[in-house]
This record gives structure tokens, C-alpha cells and sequence, in this order.
């Protein structure tokens, strides 16, 4: 058994392309004593660009290393002696995962809303217990106090923000979650902002008070603006594109 689990992490650190599912095929995940995220940011690296679109037609191949990566999470889940980046890690990277392996499932779509009830059904294991999508998003990453996470977590749609091609990592956490955020704010795909008038993406709607706990929204929105509003600034809501986040 010692010779099979050092075999094992061994291949997890040097897996390159879709040979890995084959090649451990006949382990058992339960020989994973810590969950790391390297395989997903092979994944990432693979089959994301650096605009955040995803090849689904190719990374289908690869669907089984990614179920892998789940099982492997599903398997090591965070407990009170975690810290607070390495449970961010972990939910923000299992959400990602677990949203492109829904569009896999379903995989030639146009949209995630293509789906029947994509946020709300029950699938997404957790030490053997079923998480929907949103009680994920809602439940567990909305309650932990960082309001950045909207800006890390895709939802396979061109108006989300972008799918970053490298796993979250508890070591980069504050370094990742401050450049999505900052690109997302100054996307003008996403949002436009001028001194007199901001039009936002409906993500700052929805989630509105996620980021006025200590100001207003002007306020939160110019901590990472280019382009800084002024207080009174009128402010509306683009049309969110729910269209798959894949080059066009």
C-alpha cells in the first residue's frame, strides 16, 4: 500500500495529456491522503485561453481526468483546521470544475440555461454528500466573507467573468482574487464606467449587497476602477449574455 500511494502522488505530479485516467485506472482514490489541484490546472492550461474561453469540444477527452479531479475533492474536504485561502481554494476550483464538467455532461449546447435547472440540482459530491451549484455558490462561498469570490467563480457564460486558465491556489489566493477582480471591473465587455455613468454587469445587481458592507457600490467599484466614477453617477445594467463561454 506505501508503494502504491507514493506511485500514485507521483503520477499526479507528472501527468501530462489524457493518459493519466488510463494510467490509474486500477487505483483507488481513497489512496489520495491530501487534495491538490494540480491536475485541474493542467486542465486549465489545456483547454482554457488566456481570454477565458473554453474548448469544450476538446476537453471532452479529457472528461475523465476532470471527474478524477472532483473525486479527489469529493475525497479530501476541508475541515476547522484549513485556513481561510485554503477553503476558498477549494471551493472556488470545485465550483469551476464542477460547472465545465455540467457543460461536458450536456455537451453540444449553446447555453448552460439550456439546461433544466443547472444551479439547483443536487449532484456535486462533498465528502459523499450532494451539493447543488448554487448552494455551493450560496451557502458555503457567499458566507465566507469575501465578496471577490463572484469575480472567481464561471458560470460557462460569456457575461460571467472570465474562467482564468490556473487553478486557485491557497498561496496566490489574495495575488488571483484582486487581478480578477480588477479585470473583471474594467472589462468593458462586461461593464463600462465613466465619471458620470457606470453601466454594470448585472452580477453587481444580483449581489448587490455582497459589496456595500462598507460603502456604497460607487465606492466598492472605484477601488478597482481605471476610470473613477463620482458618487451620483447614474447606474444601469447591461443585457447578461448567457451565451457558452467558447471562442466565437
Amino acid at each position: 500500500m506505501f508503494k502504491t500511494i507514493i506511485f500514485t502522488v507521483l503520477g499526479i505530479s507528472m501527468f501530462i495529456g489524457t493518459n493519466y485516467a488510463n494510467s490509474f485506472k486500477n487505483e483507488t482514490v481513497t489512496d489520495y491522503k491530501v487534495a491538490n489541484h494540480t491536475l485541474w490546472n493542467t486542465l486549465l492550461a489545456k483547454h482554457v485561453d488566456s481570454e477565458g474561453n473554453v474548448d469544450y469540444a476538446s476537453f471532452v477527452a479529457d472528461k475523465a481526468d476532470l471527474e478524477i479531479y472532483l473525486e479527489l475533492l469529493n475525497k479530501n474536504t476541508p475541515d476547522d483546521n484549513w485556513s481561510k485561502n485554503e477553503k476558498l481554494a477549494y471551493y472556488i476550483n470545485l465550483y469551476n470544475a464542477a460547472t465545465v464538467k455540467l457543460i461536458l455532461d450536456n455537451y453540444p449546447l449553446k447555453s448552460i440555461k439550456d439546461i433544466n435547472s443547472p444551479w439547483d440540482k443536487k449532484w456535486v459530491l462533498i465528502g459523499g454528500k450532494k451539493f447543488s451549484l448554487g448552494s455551493i455558490e450560496h451557502k458555503i462561498l457567499r458566507k465566507m466573507d469575501e465578496p471577490r469570490i463572484h469575480f472567481a467563480i464561471n458560470c460557462a457564460s460569456y457575461s460571467c467573468p472570465k474562467l482564468i486558465n490556473t487553478a486557485f491556489l491557497p498561496s496566490t489566493m489574495e495575488e488571483q482574487l484582486e487581478a480578477a477582480t480588477v479585470d473583471f471591473i474594467n472589462d468593458t465587455t462586461r461593464n463600462k464606467i465613466t465619471e458620470d455613468k457606470v453601466q454594470l454587469s448585472n452580477i453587481f445587481k444580483w449581489y448587490k449587497s455582497d459589496f456595500t458592507d462598507n460603502g456604497s457600490l460607487i465606492d466598492y467599484l472605484n477601488k478597482y476602477a481605471t476610470s473613477r466614477a463620482s458618487n451620483d453617477s447614474k447606474i444601469s445594467y447591461l443585457k447578461y449574455d448567457w451565451g457558452l463561454n467558447q471562442a466565437r
